[in-house]
């Protein structure tokens, strides 16, 4: 899974509560020493204008503290094994909702 550099930068200027602008994406992107294509960021800054942050954020928090469906721990090898096989098959909307809750973790 790759990371969003611009999305995170985003969110390191609205915890940081500086104003989301194309030219402060940039600035934190150059400052990881991240190559910058300004066009990304001012699309970026643009279509996240009025997003409610800490709305989003909330249910992002609330979505991760619902219990999560735990597999009892494996007694062997081959159990373990086969835990590992279903982890792979999960499909992607469950692999952004794990994202979500590390995102959630980070900045909640």
């Amino acid at each position: 899974m790759k990371i969003d550099a611009y999305l995170h930068a985003a969110l390191v200027l609205k915890g940081a509560e500086k104003e989301i602008t194309k030219e402060n994406i940039v600035a934190v992107l150059k400052a990881a020493g991240a190559s910058v294509d300004e066009a990304k960021a001012q699309v970026l800054a643009e279509a996240i204008k009025g997003v409610n942050f800490e709305e989003l954020l909330k249910n992002v928090t609330v979505a991760s503290s619902a219990p999560a469906a735990q597999a009892a721990p494996a007694s062997s090898a081959g159990q373990a094994g086969e835990a590992k096989k279903e982890e792979k098959k999960e499909d992607p909307a469950k692999q952004e909702a794990a994202a979500a809750e590390g995102l959630a973790a980070l900045f909640g």
